[in-house]
């Protein structure tokens, strides 16, 4: 076995997360002012970086972004479940949770459900649940606060106050944003610049929610595990994390 020390800054981390997603927001706005203005898509390149977009490069860099949660939340599980720590099992809930948002924002699963819900509810208009998948959303936000109370309730003030604010940046944006972009959409259609302009508003939250809680993770690390080192098997090239040790 071969110990290797990885040195994580968070705030340098969260840094370079937070310049690339400004990047790709400039970069979208950029694409959709010309293409309204001119009609010209530029050979697939306003497309290649519409944050609205799907199978593009600000869908592969929010893919990555909540794999590095999910990645980091099964790091701690672990650590957590080798001290004996209350709650692993929210660690390890909130993991998994991840892990499934990075597959929707591949596969969009959440609006699969919106015409399926739409006939379901009424022939007319909806208002702000146009975009239907924000019911069952809401309703899932609600049960989830509720379930994870006890566990915020739990963590350091730092952690539990920066998780609260990356968690009101996200679903304000995946949330609230739809609901004001369902009623626009309703309203005046989604092929307009006024309609873009809301949806990069949405996606750009949702990334500095996601890059908030990183931090707050990387924090909570930095925190509870002094330091943590990786054991590599030179034979097999397994990564096993080898719990904390202090300096």
């Amino acid at each position: 076995m071969i110990a290797n020390k990885i040195s994580l800054n968070p705030f340098k981390i969260a840094l370079v997360l937070g310049a690339v997603a400004f990047f790709l927001a400039l970069a979208s706005i950029a694409g959709q002012l010309m293409f309204y203005m001119t009609g010209n898509k530029f050979y697939g390149l306003v497309l290649l970086f519409d944050i609205d977009a799907e199978h593009n490069i600000p869908t592969f860099f929010s893919m990555l972004l909540l794999l590095f949660a999910a990645l980091l939340l099964s790091v701690i599980t672990i650590l957590e479940r080798r001290r004996t720590a209350s709650h692993v099992f929210h660690w390890a809930i909130l993991s998994f949770g991840f892990l499934f948002m990075a597959i929707d924002e591949v596969v969009a699963i959440h609006e699969r459900l919106v015409n399926p819900l739409r006939r379901l509810l009424s022939s007319g208009n909806l208002g702000v649940f146009n975009f239907a998948w924000v019911i069952p959303g809401i309703a899932l936000v609600l049960v989830l606060a509720l379930f994870f109370l006890k566990f915020w309730l739990r963590l350091p003030a730092k952690t539990r106050l920066t998780f609260l604010m990356a968690a009101a940046i996200y679903i304000g944006g995946c949330i609230g944003f739809e609901l004001i972009g369902g009623h626009y959409a309703e309203l005046n259609g989604i092929h307009n610049l006024a309609y873009s302009m809301l949806t990069t508003i949405e996606e750009s939250l949702e990334m500095t929610g996601v890059i908030s809680f990183i931090w707050g993770l990387l924090v909570y690390l930095a925190d509870n595990h002094k330091e943590v080192q990786f054991r590599f098997n030179e034979f097999r090239g397994e990564a096993i994390p080898d719990g904390p040790h202090k300096a």
